[in-house]
């Protein structure tokens, strides 16, 4: 048995029942004496004026046990997967000093990586280059730097959306700044791993998941996502700025602010969350570590838990 302190991840597409499956968990474990805490590991739950858009658990499902990391982020902030594992680590350090089990749990795969696997540390690259790029990506929009990044690094560019004026401005500073990508400095060897992780997948292939991700759509906007968009645009009205880079928040913008209707704000929301998360189901695929259960099966992976936890059935 490793010597390491243990933890839980629950990873996959979005839409897919994390949250759920995570809750499910932390009620058993409660029961069997062993209490756990929730850490998100997705980059759009950061930011605090979207928890409908962005499907942040609701009060009730933080009573179950403490939630951390959620909608602590400004809509005008950025975070890279750097500073996100560093706040992480954190959260891991508190949650099992508080003799908790830490559950993380999302979809945002380099963040994970950058926890759980590590990246080389990219050196620091001059401002300006930074700023001339935000500049670039303002007047020109963040398709055209997506266009520019797929040519140099064409495995980040491919697993992050055209419209992230955040990570492509980021992936083309370092570009730009250091001589090698993004790509590059991931696969740099890592240092030796600080935790013993759990990887635990909860997802379904795009075709099973689709009519289950356009139903969560409309029950966002049931839920209110255009009143918390319309009062996210009243503080934050630069609709370039990172919190709004999310898919749900991009579209809401451009519904209210005139340049979509709403059934096309609607199908644009859909369209690309569908991509996001086949995106997402072919990076985590190819993690052969991540053991995976179909949403809502919770009986082996209770199982495969309390093994890694070493509990009583």
């Amino acid at each position: 048995m490793s010597a390491l302190p243990r933890a839980l991840c629950l990873m996959g597409p979005t839409g897919s029942g994390k949250t759920a499956a995570a809750l499910h968990l932390a009620s058993m474990l409660k029961k069997a004496g062993r209490p756990a805490a929730v850490i998100n590991a997705d980059s759009r739950q950061v930011y605090r004026d979207f928890p409908i858009i962005t499907a942040q658990p609701s009060k009730e499902e933080r009573d179950v046990c403490p939630h951390k990391l959620y909608g602590w982020l400004e809509t005008t902030q950025k975070i890279s997967a750097g500073q996100w594992a560093d706040a992480a680590e954190a959260a891991l350090r508190e949650t099992l000093t508080e003799g908790r089990v830490p559950i993380l749990v999302g979809g945002t795969g380099f963040y994970l990586r950058a926890l759980l696997d590590g990246i080389a540390p990219i050196p620091a690259v001059d401002p300006a280059i930074g700023e001339r790029l935000t500049r670039e990506c303002e007047e020109r929009g963040a398709p055209a730097l997506h266009a520019r990044l797929a040519a140099v690094d064409p495995e980040y560019a491919a697993r992050i959306h055209p419209n992230d004026s955040q990570r492509n401005v980021r992936a083309l500073e370092v570009w730009e700044g250091t001589g090698k990508t993004f790509t590059w400095w991931h696969n740099q060897t890592p240092p030796p791993a600080a935790y013993d992780v759990l990887r635990l997948g909860i997802g379904l292939p795009l075709a099973e998941l689709a009519p289950f991700l356009e139903r969560r759509i409309e029950l966002m906007l049931q839920a209110g996502a255009l009143d918390e968009a319309r009062r996210a645009l009243e503080r934050c009205p630069d609709t370039d700025a990172p919190g709004w880079t999310g898919i749900g928040c991009a579209e809401t913008a451009a519904f209210l602010q005139g340049r979509l209707t709403l059934p096309e704000c609607v199908e644009l929301w859909a369209r690309n969350t569908r991509a996001y998360a086949k995106r997402q189901w072919t990076w985590f695929r190819a993690d052969k570590r991540i053991r995976w259960s179909r949403p809502g099966e919770y009986r082996e992976l209770e199982t495969i838990v309390r093994e890694f936890l070493s509990l009583r059935p």
